[in-house]
């Protein structure tokens, strides 16, 4: 089966708001937004897009496979890691034009933190300044990636 036949066409809006086809939106660019939730605490992982490929695979291989819009290449999440995340469970909202994983997975974030979202936004001083509010790093990303430079 290929990703372009897995995927039933759009169909009316009562089809894609209450029927069963799952009936993807993809963007101009040919991406949907895809979050990534941890299955057993429900902690946002993290935020990435996925293409009709992408898609494709993480339904039928039951893991995380997501979009690189940097590198403009398909990552299998934890190919170079070893963070894979294994999906319990693929949802879509009303619309079927977002994501969410719900995951199993260690490490989401390529800095070291389990989230992506490991920092918090707040006012000082008339500027918005950004704070860590996890408890530090889950691993070391230079030892699993290599020292950047």
């Amino acid at each position: 089966m290929t990703a372009q036949s897995l995927f039933a066409e759009r169909g009316s809006k009562a089809e894609i708001e209450e029927g069963s086809a799952f009936q993807p939106k993809f963007d101009a660019d040919g991406l949907i937004p895809c979050i990534t939730q941890h299955a057993e605490t429900g902690e946002v992982l993290m935020f990435a897009f996925m293409n009709r490929e992408a898609l494709a695979r993480t339904l039928e291989l039951g893991e995380a496979v997501y979009w690189s819009r940097s590198r403009n290449e398909i990552w299998h999440k934890g190919a170079t890691s070893g963070h894979v995340q294994k999906v319990v469970e693929l949802r879509t909202d009303c619309d079927q034009d977002v994501v969410l994983l719900r995951v199993l997975s260690g490490p989401a974030c390529h800095v070291g933190y389990d989230s992506c979202f490991y920092r918090a936004a707040t006012v000082q001083d008339g500027r918005a300044v950004l704070a860590v509010v996890k408890d530090g790093k889950a691993y070391d990303p230079d030892a699993v990636y290599g020292k950047k430079g």
